[in-house]
């Protein structure tokens, strides 16, 4: 989505002589803010940073340095350009930024509380972490659930071969990541509810689909609401109208499964030890933490669930097929890699993908060019705080550019290019312990679904490299191809990728 669209026509509502008076702010000349471009009164800098504000916003280190401020309307912002001051903010003032930027939308059916991700930081994200870290997201419960990844790739798979039979289609490409888009959700589905969710035979699992994909539109369109809280009440784009909508769709969808297994196991019915069951199972140890989850508090961390899996692992398989097809002896080298370890007639397990060295530096070479989210999730000051001699107010935001910090040449020889080889024989991970590399995050509020993510990532692009041949669409070339990119709720490529897909053969 284009940061731009909508803010000229808003700004010149905004343009009213008592919003005037109401925002004309200066500098407080008690603050020794770090360095930043001048901003207009009352818009800040909102006019600056264009469709692509990651890129613009990693330009301001040539004049400015690695520590940025600037404002975007009333927010004040402090942006991270460096590892090294990351470093020193994830390792020294990670407590002081522990708490969230809330966008507008993110607000309704009170999602923010119950949301990991974005709930304040307290007794109840312990709690919700502890559930991810200790119950869902360890090895043994991941490795207990290889099947049903096996299956739902086994069906994508199928989906992509039935597609590239249609005459139409074999000279412009298909949409692979469409495809990916589905089979994640349905990995998640199983997951989350022992069942697949995009299925032609399923009128709920398809409705609660749609309304999932509408909450991913509205959370990813700029909001003139989020730089002028001020004018929230009056929801001048009607994006908190259509996302009270959605979310009460998607809420009320979750809720009826949430309800169907609470019945199934009064009824005495066998416990399927999925994500829902720990759910339901959970206890609290007294003190401050709750006896149980309430309904609602579980159905919003269903639906957190599905935001957070299925759009970063499309959209960072989309940005590495991109790049494997732009750089041919790339593709033929991990293609060679996974045929000599998996063989030409067998399927790619999870089991193989410790022996694939170069696969998962592919994959590290794309998340460092194109992480999914560049900001990460925005962090917030907790109250007034020092960082690297400066003053940060309270209810600072912070963005940790981490696209800016993958492509610094202090830290990445050649750093615009594709070279999956740097991370050959490197113990260089995204595991949030170095910092030149963070597309997950790193400190207490890191990416917790990460290990789940990495084993998708890889089993997902492993098969459909060594199930296809993959080619470009007729009239395209690597050097022609569109690498323009658009912001919405990840970053993802302008013109969807659309690659022809040859089944491998032998």
């Amino acid at each position: 989505m284009e940061w731009e669209w909508s803010y000229v026509v808003w700004s010149v509502i905004i343009l009213v002589p008592t919003l005037i008076i109401v925002f004309s702010r200066k500098r407080s000349s008690s603050y020794n803010l770090p360095p930043g471009p001048p901003g207009l009164p009352i818009f800040g800098n909102m006019f600056d940073l264009g469709t692509l504000p990651y890129q613009t916003i990693a330009s301001f280190k040539h004049k400015y340095g690695p520590i940025v401020w600037f404002n975007i309307g009333s927010v004040k912002t402090m942006s991270i350009l460096s590892a090294k001051t990351a470093a020193d903010f994830f390792k020294n003032h990670d407590f002081a930024f522990a708490e969230r930027k809330i966008i507008d939308t993110m607000l309704v059916h009170d999602y923010n509380k119950g949301s990991l991700a974005l709930a304040p930081y307290g007794t109840y994200w312990r709690v919700l972490r502890r559930i991810c870290t200790v119950e869902m997201f360890v090895n043994k419960r991941i490795n207990e659930t290889v099947d049903i990844r096996r299956k739902c790739v086994h069906d994508m798979l199928q989906w992509i071969e039935d597609e590239a039979n249609v005459v139409e289609i074999k000279g412009s490409g298909t949409e692979v990541t469409r495809f990916v888009f589905l089979s994640t959700f349905n990995m998640l589905g199983n997951l989350m509810f022992s069942r697949d969710l995009v299925h032609p035979g399923s009128k709920k699992a398809s409705e609660f689909f749609t309304a999932m994909m509408r909450i991913m539109e509205w959370s990813g369109n700029p909001n003139v609401s989020d730089i002028f809280p001020c004018l929230r009440r009056f929801d001048l784009q009607g994006l908190n109208k259509k996302m009270q909508r959605d979310m009460g769709n998607a809420l009320e969808i979750a809720s009826t499964f949430v309800k169907e297994r609470m019945k199934e196991r009064e009824d005495g019915g066998e416990k399927k030890k999925d994500f829902l069951d720990v759910l339901l199972d959970f206890e609290g140890s007294g003190k401050d933490e709750p006896a149980k989850l309430t309904e609602h508090q579980i159905n919003i961390f269903i639906l957190e669930m599905f935001l957070a899996g299925s759009e970063t692992t499309s959209s960072s398989i989309e940005w590495t097929l991109t790049e494997l097809l732009r750089h041919p002896e790339a593709m033929a080298k991990v293609k060679a890699e996974i045929s000599e370890v998996v063989g030409k007639n067998k399927k790619l397990e999870e089991s193989d993908i410790d022996n694939l060295p170069y696969m998962q530096a592919v994959i590290k070479e794309a998340l460092r060019l194109h992480p999914p989210l560049p900001f990460l999730v925005p962090r917030r000051a907790i109250h007034d705080t020092k960082f690297m001699g400066y003053d940060i107010p309270e209810d600072t935001q912070v963005f940790v550019n981490v696209w800016s910090i993958g492509r610094d040449s202090e830290y990445w020889d050649d750093p615009l290019n594709f070279k999956p080889e740097r991370f050959l024989n490197s113990k260089i991970d995204f595991k949030g312990q170095c910092f030149e590399f963070l597309p997950f995050g790193a400190g207490r509020r890191m990416c917790v679904g990460l290990p789940l993510g990495n084993r998708m990532l890889h089993v997902v692009l492993g098969s459909l490299l060594h199930e296809f041949d993959w080619e470009l669409p007729e009239n395209v070339t690597p050097k022609s191809m569109d690498m323009k990119e658009r912001m919405g709720m990840t970053v993802r490529k302008f013109q969807p990728l659309k690659a022809v897909p040859r089944k491998t053969s032998g």
